[in-house]
């Protein structure tokens, strides 16, 4: 049979009315020897890289992203002098010429932190009441308090937090991580992400935050819902049957091969691996929402709300794909901007979330895990330490010159408190943490140096790190 005509093939697939969850059926065909795969897609699992630079610490990472920019005052930073000198101004030696998002040309007061600190643990590690379950595990993690970025808005900072840059269409991490290193997991995408809202006012986050970007397009995340169909088009079609489905895909997958083998196109090879991945998570991803195998203590740790797309049923979530080798799970949790009502807003959000963060480094170490999962918790920036709005409405505005950052597992240290703001909580003023740092430190963990980590992109030897100086910090590894 001759396929010589592009044509024919896109008026065939375009006529062919089958989704993804029909063209999956290719992986069934693959096994039944019906569609064998080239050589070119048969390594779908391996990473770019096949040595890693050196040990690593940590084979996954699960990026709790508190959207919307948490009150690093409120939850993980400490500042008395904030709280002697609330509600007077703040010293203009600290704010002239410094970026405010939507406090210019207000009067600026400082706000004290809203909830009691105390101390946790044998480290002593000082942390916010709202807080107070993760920090009854304060012996576990590292409290980075001197974490800086670039970007005051909320969009550009979690591409400058996601991606390295402010540039839309560049790798997020995540696509980053799994093209390095691929997948433990072949019946479940090594990227994956889940969302959760609450609160004030939560934004929506824009899918380019996990896409790959310049790298193939099987490196970009997936986004799984914990309500309704896990994910989208991945059921079978109405009205077809397996045996239909089989005949069309028999025909597809030929043609795919034909063209892959006529022009070598790796955009090809992305797409029959992915059909084949997503026929497998016909039979995979079902199994991996079912809860029911979960035991009474384990949802009640989590606060898990079996069908419902919470923060605790996603941490849980979060758990089972770890466990199933999926390589990278980034779970967005809004909403954290808190402009007004911080009081109110702060006590609807923070026990929900605290509850889960703590379960999930329980649940992780009691079953060997949280020692090769990196964990990271926090948002795309911080708040001000001067309010704004008055009354029940009081509030903080945006803030990237010094906010908190949770790290545990992976090889890091517990019990450790790295850099710090001054004493009001507005500059990082030791140990300064940018988000490349942040990156490189992830990497790092991972067994890969981020120099030595890029992809050829117009020219450029392009990183997640970017061209910047960025520095792992390895004081905070055991």
């Amino acid at each position: 049979m001759q396929f010589e005509s592009h044509i024919h093939r896109r008026t065939f697939l375009a006529r062919s009315g089958l989704n993804l969850g029909a063209a999956a059926l290719s992986g069934l065909l693959a096994r039944d020897a019906l569609a064998a795969p080239s050589g070119l897609h048969q390594q779908a699992s391996l990473g770019a890289i096949q040595t890693l630079h050196h040990p690593p610490r940590a084979k996954a990472v699960i990026f709790l992203c508190l959207a919307g920019g948490p009150s690093h005052l409120e939850t993980f930073d400490h500042k008395p002098v904030l709280s002697e000198q609330d509600g007077q101004p703040m010293p203009e030696s600290i704010t002239a010429g410094q970026p405010i998002a939507q406090l210019q040309g207000k009067k600026l007061l400082c706000l004290g932190p809203r909830k009691p600190f105390r101390r946790f643990g044998e480290c002593g590690a000082e942390i916010s009441e709202h807080f107070a379950q993760l920090g009854s595990l304060a012996d576990r993690f590292t409290i980075i308090r001197s974490m800086v970025t670039e970007q005051i808005n909320h969009d550009p900072a979690h591409t400058f937090m996601n991606c390295g840059t402010a540039l839309s269409g560049r790798p997020s991490m995540g696509a980053w991580v799994t093209y390095g290193l691929g997948s433990e997991a072949d019946d479940l995408p090594g990227f994956v992400v889940m969302t959760s809202k609450m609160g004030r006012n939560p934004q929506p986050i824009a899918a380019r935050q996990w896409h790959s970007g310049f790298l193939p397009g099987q490196f970009q995340g997936v986004e799984f819902s914990t309500s309704g169909s896990p994910v989208h088009y991945v059921g079978n079609p109405p009205g077809v049957s397996v045996q239909q489905q089989r005949d069309v895909i028999q025909t597809v997958s030929a043609l795919e091969e034909h063209r892959l083998q006529k022009i070598n196109d790796p955009d090809v090879a992305t797409r029959i691996r992915q059909y084949e991945l997503a026929f497998r998570m016909q039979t995979s991803v079902p199994q991996l929402a079912d809860l029911s195998g979960e035991t009474a203590e384990t949802l009640e740790l989590y606060g898990a709300e079996p069908g419902q797309a919470t923060v605790g049923t996603n941490c849980l979530m979060a758990r089972r794909l770890i466990e199933r080798g999926v390589r990278f799970v980034h779970l967005y949790h809004s909403d954290w901007d808190h402009h007004g009502g911080i009081d109110r807003f702060m006590n609807e959000i923070c026990p929900p979330t605290d509850r889960a963060a703590a379960a999930l480094l329980t649940d992780l170490d009691r079953r060997g895990l949280l020692d090769e999962t990196l964990v990271v918790i926090g948002g795309e920036f911080g708040r001000t330490p001067m309010g704004q709005g008055k009354d029940t409405s009081i509030g903080r505005d945006h803030h990237i010159k010094g906010f908190s950052t949770v790290l545990a597992g992976g090889g890091i240290r517990g019990g450790v408190t790295y850099g710090a703001t001054d004493d009001f909580g507005y500059n990082a003023v030791e140990n300064v943490v940018h988000v490349r740092d942040l990156h490189a430190t992830m990497l790092h963990s991972l067994g890969i140096d981020h120099n030595r980590f890029s992809v050829e992109y117009q020219g450029l030897d392009t990183k997640l790190t970017g061209v910047e100086p960025a520095t792992p910090i390895q004081a905070l590894f055991t």
